[in-house]
């Protein structure tokens, strides 16, 4: 499926680099981020021998026999694995016969289904990488130069640059590829489509859901909550089913990426972990779809589906540019609250997300706040919608959102 007008994606030069060390490589993902269009469009990739297990005689031979289907030592690349466990026993058996780097590269939408079996059959035989929606960036296709955010984390200085609009409908198109590049001429009837999918071909399979109904209302008071700390028994008791279920629900929607958990930024690493943590949606776009939010800045969940958006945007930065980063948000009950804590290494930089291009005293509340009782932070920024960078005093900037993400 070559694509000509293929847009790439900044994951491709770390899934190169994890092809050059490691045998096995597990590309994974929520649906319909691109996976297999990167695959088969990457001009470093496409040289590789493909099999895609969505395709029925392919399936059918690599269930038969999954040895014969890799003879050879070419590089493989393996589409929809996930659908023939027997072929990661093959895998496995190759691997441990000539640990060549880069033979394998395996790829799947079912996550939970493909890293419990690669867990089981290839631990220590493989990296796992995760292919996210379209970020900013991407859509912009400006990935020659390095990432704003990137040199203001290394410098603590505002890089002389030109700052890209910002467009808010980016947001309720998010980064699925049907929709945020225009493929898809109803994205609403799409989105109804992907959910139906969804439930239909993963949630069935992963879960055994026999209530379908109370499962998708699940998923919309989820998407409500979105950029809000999760607070698991109110939410199962909101849809009417047990907190076990509950957990056991958003258990597996975290393992197939449609949310994301950030936990919050505290100064014991061992607590982050315990304490509650905020869901994020994995695409804006869909969270729009599942919370009815169609016009910009429809109140009381446009501003959530902003954060959502941006939180995508960061987390595909950090984690193609600087992977040891960490993404966290910061609370204090009933007080102050900050949308997203960076820590890189000795480092740390605080965000506020406004969808308004203006900005009072007020605004800045929970970012003084932030600066007061974190000693450590070098920098926080209110991220806005406007387009001038201007330093706000000692470590507070406003940064325009279209500059923080390019």
């Amino acid at each position: 499926m070559t694509n000509i007008d293929y847009k790439p994606r900044e994951l491709t030069r770390i899934i190169e680099r994890h092809l050059q060390v490691m045998p096995v490589v597990v590309l994974t993902g929520m649906r319909q981020t691109g996976k297999t269009t990167l695959l088969c469009n990457e001009p470093s990739l496409r040289s590789r021998r493909f099999i895609n297990l969505d395709d029925f005689a392919q399936l059918e031979a690599a269930r038969r026999d999954p040895e014969g289907l890799f003879r050879g030592e070419e590089p493989v690349t393996v589409d929809e694995a996930q659908r023939a466990p027997e072929l990661l026993m093959a895998v496995k058996k190759l691997v441990d016969e000539s640990r060549v780097p880069g033979r394998f590269l395996l790829s799947g939408s079912a996550n939970f289904s493909l890293i419990k079996g690669v867990s089981e059959s290839l631990a220590g035989r493989a990296t796992y990488l995760n292919l996210r929606p379209f970020s900013f960036r991407e859509l912009k296709r400006d990935l020659e130069g390095r990432p704003f955010l990137v040199e203001f984390l290394e410098s603590l200085s505002l890089a002389d640059r030109e700052a890209p609009v910002f467009d808010m409908e980016l947001v309720m198109k998010g980064g699925l590829p049907p929709v945020c590049l225009g493929l898809a001429s109803d994205p609403w009837i799409w989105f109804l489509g992907y959910e139906q999918t969804y439930l239909e071909r993963d949630v069935r399979d992963l879960l055994r859901v026999a209530d379908l109904a109370t499962f998708r209302r699940f998923l919309h008071l989820l998407a409500y909550r979105s950029g809000a700390v999760l607070r698991i028994s109110e939410l199962a008791r909101d849809t009417g089913i047990s907190v076990a279920t509950a957990s056991r629900y958003l258990g597996v929607l975290e393992a197939s990426f449609i949310v994301d958990r950030l936990h919050p930024y505290l100064a014991s690493r061992a607590t982050r972990l315990v304490k509650s943590s905020k869901i994020m949606l994995g695409d804006s776009g869909l969270g729009c779809f599942l919370t009815g939010v169609k016009e910009r800045y429809q109140e009381p969940f446009f501003g959530a589906m902003l954060e959502t958006y941006v939180a995508q945007s960061l987390a595909a930065i950090l984690e193609t540019h600087l992977s040891e980063a960490g993404l966290f948000y910061w609370h204090v009950q009933g007080r102050y609250e900050v949308d997203f804590v960076i820590e890189w290494g000795m480092k740390v930089v605080a965000i506020e997300v406004k969808a308004a291009s203006r900005w009072s005293p007020r605004d800045l509340k929970s970012l003084r706040a932030f600066l007061k009782s974190t000693p450590d932070c070098h920098a926080a920024v209110l991220a806005y919608t406007g387009t001038e960078a201007v330093s706000l005093g000692d470590r507070l900037w406003a940064i325009p959102l279209g500059m923080l993400l390019s």
